[in-house]
């Protein structure tokens, strides 16, 4: 019987699937809320193509190196144009577009813009993988993510005032939403390490060749900090951090899993005000109440209706 048969039954104190998709999911996001603040490190030394294409090389090796040893079969048929996109979206839109923003805008503004991610995550995982929340569900997430965008305005100086970063953030949503829907009903396929590892060595020509170029152009000159941020982006943010991520995707229901990276700008901004001395405002302090408050709301009304 497979693992995620419905008549699978759990021992006695076992987590429930949908409780265990939620660990995994949250074990994701604390990895990936040090991305925007180390991003921004990085900026300060590293161009940003260096750094969206380069981080991806380095967990392409990783990648690479686990497969083989692992001896993981190759993926089949309709499964290779599924993972260009997860690549097209997780490895190649998010890390470039972030990258870019992240050379004027502050990490904070950032983080609470990229809090759009869950609800359009949401989205995409009804349009894909025919998933059918709760009305109580989208209205939930939806205050969540308008909290998110109005805090992210707000830090930012007001409201009307969209600047090319914020389109590039917008993007690079639009992107990881695209990559983690598809990502997450591959690895139900593929599993979840094994999803993210042959995007990246599927991604990793077209990175390589953008690495070597923009070496060459520009050639790499950072502080020991700046590389170790680096570091950190290639090795967890582009690789670790997915095995958790996808495995409580894999786990779903997507859309309620996708709403606990609302806890992410929460955390990206408490990153940023400890390591990078960003200023912390009460409308800030507010948004962030709100935005966790809507993601436990989101989560609960899902739990109970699985």
């Amino acid at each position: 019987m497979s693992g995620h048969s419905s008549a699978t039954l759990d021992p006695p104190g076992a987590l429930s699937p949908s409780r265990a998709g939620l660990g995994w999911g949250l074990l994701g996001v604390v990895a990936f809320s040090f991305t925007v603040p180390f991003t921004r490190v990085a900026v300060g030394g590293l161009s940003p193509l260096f750094i969206g294409a380069g981080r991806a090389v380095v967990a392409a090796l990783l990648a690479g190196v686990a497969l083989a040893v692992t001896r993981q079969r190759l993926p089949r048929g309709t499964q290779w144009p599924r993972l260009a996109v997860v690549a097209g979206g997780i490895v190649v839109g998010f890390p470039l577009l972030t990258s870019y923003a992240l050379t004027t805008a502050s990490a904070g503004h950032s983080a609470v813009v990229i809090a759009l991610l869950p609800a359009a995550t949401a989205v995409l995982a009804v349009l894909r993988g025919r998933e059918r929340p709760p009305v109580a569900f989208w209205v939930t997430a939806g205050v969540g993510a308008a909290a998110a965008v109005g805090f992210a305005f707000l830090q930012g100086g007001g409201f009307g005032r969209l600047h090319w970063s914020d389109l590039l953030l917008f993007g690079a949503v639009l992107a990881a939403a695209i990559g983690y829907a598809e990502g997450g009903l591959l690895a139900r396929e593929l599993g979840a390490w094994q999803t993210v590892s042959w995007a990246l060595v599927l991604a990793s020509p077209l990175m390589i060749v953008l690495t070597v170029v923009t070496t060459v152009q520009q050639p790499p000159s950072a502080s020991p900090v700046q590389w170790a941020a680096f570091g950190y982006l290639g090795l967890v943010s582009m690789f670790l951090g997915f095995f958790a991520w996808y495995r409580g995707l894999a786990i779903g229901p997507i859309a309620q899993v996708s709403q606990t990276q609302l806890t992410q700008p929460v955390l990206g901004i408490a990153w940023a005000t400890l390591l990078l001395h960003e200023e912390l405002t009460w409308p800030t302090v507010l948004g962030g109440i709100a935005v966790i408050c809507c993601a436990g709301l989101a989560v609960r009304i899902r739990l109970d209706r699985t």
